[in-house]
């Protein structure tokens, strides 16, 4: 089965074909948040490399949130008009549980993080032993004080965190982690297309027609701003 997988939820854009759990190739950019320019064209760039088309791919996977607002938006559309124009079945993935997935060799707990401002983050909690990972918390925004405190009750545990809030975690965190290289920090199509392939062959999370819906977790910042404008209290 070949499965093209797209995440374009934060600075990183990354996309990715496989042939089942092989991974052909992947293409990852880390420029900032350009993904309108930059996300279409590389799923055209692999694709051609490969000599495939849209029609040829079996499975489309999409990083579905949370994550950047604009980021979610454009990764769903992109995968909505490549997937549904050509019939084909769509899986959209936690992103949280796709970054957890960059380190499913690793033993222990592990906790992506991603920026959400204000000493937020979304996060989640996954204990991974002997390539199995299960899920301890779900997706969630967070702020860093909060997950300190889910974190202690596991600090006999080794605990690693990856995503683009790991430094600014680690910067407020009391409870000890692990040390996560760089590039298992960021972003993965790969890691997205095995998480989809295995919910593909649950049957869950399918999507054929405009059911492909974003998560985010908590409003966007206009709208939080206006609900403060209007007086109302957003965490």
């Amino acid at each position: 089965m070949k499965i093209l997988a797209l995440d374009s939820t934060a600075q990183v854009a990354t996309v990715a074909l496989c042939e089942d759990e092989r991974l052909l190739g992947e293409y990852t950019i880390n420029n900032g948040n350009t993904h309108s320019e930059t996300l279409l064209p590389m799923v055209e760039s692999i694709l051609q490399f490969f000599s495939i088309t849209p029609a040829d791919v079996d499975l489309f996977a999409i990083s579905a949130g949370p994550g950047s607002f604009t980021g979610v938006r454009i990764g769903a559309a992109t995968v909505k008009g490549l997937a549904f124009a050509h019939n084909k079945p769509c899986v959209g993935v936690s992103t949280l549980e796709a970054l957890a997935y960059n380190l499913i060799g690793t033993n222990g707990l592990i906790c992506p993080v991603m920026n959400a401002r204000r000493k937020q983050v979304y996060t989640a909690l996954f204990r991974c032993k002997d390539g199995i990972q299960e899920r301890l918390l779900p997706d969630s925004a967070l702020s860093i004080e909060e997950l300190d405190g889910i974190l202690k009750e596991y600090s006999s545990e080794s605990i690693s965190l990856c995503g683009d809030g790991y430094a600014i975690t680690n910067q407020y965190l009391t409870t000890r982690t692990t040390s996560t290289p760089e590039r298992l920090r960021h972003q993965s199509a790969y890691s997205v297309a095995q998480i989809a392939l295995k919910q593909f062959r649950c049957g869950e999370n399918l999507s054929t027609d405009t059911t492909l819906a974003p998560t985010y977790l908590r409003p966007s910042q206009a709208e939080r701003e206006r609900l403060e404008r209007e007086g109302i209290t957003q965490k």
